[in-house]
């Protein structure tokens, strides 16, 4: 079992960052392929990044290409999302989730690939 917490969500103005964070509490984190999503209220969650084990291969859906970085610290049982040049389209929760590392690179953009799920960090961007 792994528990998943994010962090790091508020409300920002367009055009500002912020960084989530999302802490992992079973020690073979680094194994584990990571991801993070998002929903915004009556839409459907969508995938946003994602990052292998190693930190080698990520995964970007294209509205946030350039915008985000994923990375992780398995030292540290985390993996972080940067958030630059927010949108309003950015509006939502953002949760992490963790899948299994073998898998290739195009299933992790679905849902169904992930076992765990933190409970969310909500991201505010005003116009």
């Amino acid at each position: 079992q792994v528990h998943l917490v994010e962090s790091g969500g508020g409300l920002v103005q367009a055009g500002g960052s912020l960084r989530l964070s999302c802490a992992a509490s079973e020690g073979t984190f680094s194994t584990y392929t990571m991801g993070w999503f998002r929903q915004a209220p009556g839409k459907e969650r969508e995938f946003v990044a994602a990052i292998r084990w190693s930190g080698g291969d990520t995964y970007y859906t294209d509205s946030v290409k350039g915008r985000f970085t994923v990375s992780r610290d398995n030292a540290k049982n985390t993996v972080y999302l940067q958030m630059n040049s927010l949108k309003p389209e950015d509006t939502a929760a953002y949760y992490c989730a963790a899948a299994p590392p073998y898998y290739s690179g195009s299933r992790y953009y679905t849902g169904t690939a992930y076992n765990y799920w933190g409970q969310g960090t909500q991201v505010t961007v005003s116009s």
